[in-house]
């Protein structure tokens, strides 16, 4: 029984530890919420000589750079601006994308680090061609916005879609300033959820791994059985059990004589006391 409690406590000690630090980590991550819940962050300007910044796979992007906006009903808003004004922002199909930019410079996003401060993003150098593309006359935009563009991530997950940002007459030469915000409402209740669970898992982990108290035995016997009961413990009652000797039942010590006198008598090593006469007594 105390290896099965032993083994108990471990394993519920192994899934509370964990769980505690990541309600943590969550529940610091969500002080840090804009009022409306949500979370933003700006990215680093953005320049290029190309027509068209693209992201060739969003969802791929997402899970190596930020999982969290995959899951449940978050939302992710992406805002863009050019020195010129708002710009065209667009979701499709990537192989789409690929054969329509297939001509249009454009320059691809290799990777975006999610730090503090503004997000550095990294892009691959601008690939030549000549045509102008109008993104606002192509048919096969999933999501399109101007300025904007807000998704689901988790609806489209699985699909290999591309993010293309451009200007709206489609002319070259992009000095972006982005900015992201991720709304996710499941965010401050997971954090409790992990905190309470691991809690609690951890306090019964301790229950299961604190040392037992030695329980103690009482003998409930008949009373004819007494004597035997005392006999086996090796007293004559039960009643003298764990009862301290008194001064009555110490040994009686006697002097013994040290010496002898003249003739071979012994002497004592204390006098008797000198007897009190009858009168004295009277």
């Amino acid at each position: 029984m105390r290896f099965v409690r032993t083994i108990a406590g471990v394993v519920l000690l192994a899934l509370g530890i964990p769980a505690l630090l990541a309600g943590g980590g969550l529940w610091l991550a969500a002080r840090h919420a804009d009022p409306d819940g949500g979370f933003g962050a700006r990215f680093e300007p953005v320049r290029t000589p190309a027509r068209a910044v693209v992201v060739a796979d969003v969802d791929a992007l997402l899970r190596a750079d930020l999982p969290v906006a995959r899951t449940g009903q978050a939302r992710l808003h992406l805002s863009a601006r050019d020195d010129d004004g708002e710009v065209f922002l667009g979701l499709a199909a990537a192989d789409q994308v690929r054969q329509w930019l297939a001509d249009v410079p454009h320059s691809t996003v290799r990777r975006v680090a999610v730090t503090r401060g503004p997000l550095p993003v990294d892009l691959d150098p601008a690939t030549a061609g000549a045509d102008t593309a109008a993104p606002m006359s192509a048919p096969f935009w999933v999501r399109e916005g101007v300025g904007s563009l807000e998704w689901s991530p988790a609806e489209l997950s699985g699909r290999s879609l591309s993010l293309v940002v451009m200007r709206v007459d489609g002319a070259d030469g992009l000095d972006l300033r982005m900015r992201a915000e991720l709304r996710a409402g499941w965010f401050p209740g997971l954090a409790w959820a992990l905190l309470a669970g691991g809690t609690l898992l951890v306090v019964l982990a301790v229950v299961l791994l604190r040392p037992l108290r030695p329980r103690e035995v009482v003998f409930v016997v008949e009373p004819d059985q007494v004597p035997v009961l005392a006999g086996r413990l090796g007293v004559t009652s039960l009643s003298g059990l764990g009862r301290q000797p008194g001064p009555a039942s110490r040994p009686e010590r006697h002097l013994v004589a040290v010496g002898s006198g003249s003739g071979g008598r012994t002497r004592a090593a204390i006098a008797p006391p000198p007897s009190r006469c009858r009168d004295d007594q009277d």
